[in-house]
């Protein structure tokens, strides 16, 4: 299996594709993901890639693995990345 692409890997892609230093590439990544962390609580959309959203989830019953014993869950905030079909489409190819 290959292995993914790092962050300098992918500076230096950027770097290359859209003639910059690989100084800039990087800084362009950083204030990428600090936009998204920003802007995450209204949805942050990437197009074409996907979009990152902030879900509420309920409280709930479970169960603890190791003894069986019924617990409860309680309630929280997380945040979800809802791919676009167009990076399904691409990746998996068209059904």
């Amino acid at each position: 299996m290959a292995k993914a692409m790092t962050k300098a890997g992918i500076a230096e892609y950027l770097a290359e594709k859209s003639h910059l230093t690989k100084k800039a590439a990087t800084q362009i990544l950083d204030d990428l993901a600090a936009l998204a962390y920003k802007e995450s609580k209204n949805g942050f959309k990437l197009p074409g890639l996907g979009m990152l959203v902030l879900k509420n989830r309920k409280a709930r019953m479970g169960r603890n693995p190791q003894t069986g014993e019924a617990i409860k869950i309680p309630a929280k905030r997380v945040v979800k990345f809802r791919i676009a079909k167009a990076a399904k489409d691409a990746i998996l190819g068209k059904k």
